[in-house]
């Protein structure tokens, strides 16, 4: 009697052990691009941002039966105390929301103005709920495409709805990720975030300051009251650990027309 053995590239066990990590590492980098070469993918617009904020009016109504649920604020627990702190935080943040998809459904409706579907600019975000959400929103009540770069994490389930299906990605490395996310990227605007948008943030910022990265890149902060108070930049330039001119890199916005603009004064000469 002959004996089958199985394939080597159909070994489910031989695919997932630490041996053929560099196997799915090449799969991971391989099969995003086909798939947006397949659908003429050459642009993106990049948003970044919390995956904590929500829809404004959500936030808002979800505060108000929280607060109907509970006794007078004398009476209230420590942990009562602090879901309702939470919660007002996220109606604070849910500004940002509805700013992102206003945003990204007017940079979404300029660019489908370009004829040549492949030098149309998609949105592009981290795929997940929150302001990834809102940015996936906008391009789709522009009735465009756009990119959802989803993450395996524990707290986070898949790509979110709005995101274009055949462009919808979920990768296990981040590295891999962040890859896609500046690979096509021709501009990146960065709604108020926690440790993951920082990381993206300042990766992004060295390398262009180290010139990794050859093109030019407009960079929006969008939110004053958030970067200001959160990061001294001029600190940088005062300690000297960055020049006077890397603070250049990027401008920090407060509203949806200046950040449309800049991200348009920015692509235009370098890509149309």
């Amino acid at each position: 009697m002959s004996n089958e053995p199985p394939k080597a590239y159909r070994n489910e066990h031989f695919l997932n052990s630490p041996e053929a990590r560099a196997i799915r590492v090449q799969c991971e980098l391989i099969e995003p691009e086909h798939r947006l070469l397949e659908n003429e993918v050459n642009h993106t617009l990049v948003f970044f941002g919390s995956a904590r904020s929500k829809d404004p009016d959500v936030a808002q109504k979800e505060l108000e039966h929280l607060l109907e649920d509970l006794p007078a604020e004398s009476e209230r627990t420590p942990e009562q105390v602090y879901s309702v702190t939470k919660a007002e935080q996220v109606v604070r943040l849910s500004k940002y929301y509805g700013d992102a998809v206003e945003l990204s459904k007017m940079l979404t409706e300029w660019s489908l103005k370009i004829r040549d579907a492949d030098q149309q600019f998609l949105v592009c975000s981290g795929g997940g709920p929150g302001m990834m959400e809102a940015a996936n929103k906008g391009a789709h009540e522009a009735g465009g495409k756009s990119i959802g770069l989803g993450i395996s994490l524990p707290f986070e389930q898949g790509v979110n709805e709005f995101a274009s299906p055949e462009l919808s990605f979920e990768f296990h490395y981040f590295f891999v990720r962040k890859f896609y996310f500046l690979y096509h990227a021709k501009a990146l605007i960065v709604f108020p975030g926690g440790f993951g948008t920082m990381d993206e943030l300042f990766e992004t910022l060295t390398l262009i300051q180290t010139k990794k990265l050859g093109k030019k890149i407009p960079i929006v902060l969008y939110g004053k009251d958030f970067w200001e108070g959160l990061i001294n930049f001029e600190k940088y330039a005062e300690w000297g650990v960055i020049s006077p001119d890397d603070l250049e890199l990027f401008q920090i916005v407060d509203d949806v027309q200046t950040a449309y603009d800049i991200v348009l004064d920015g692509i235009k000469p370098y890509y149309l």
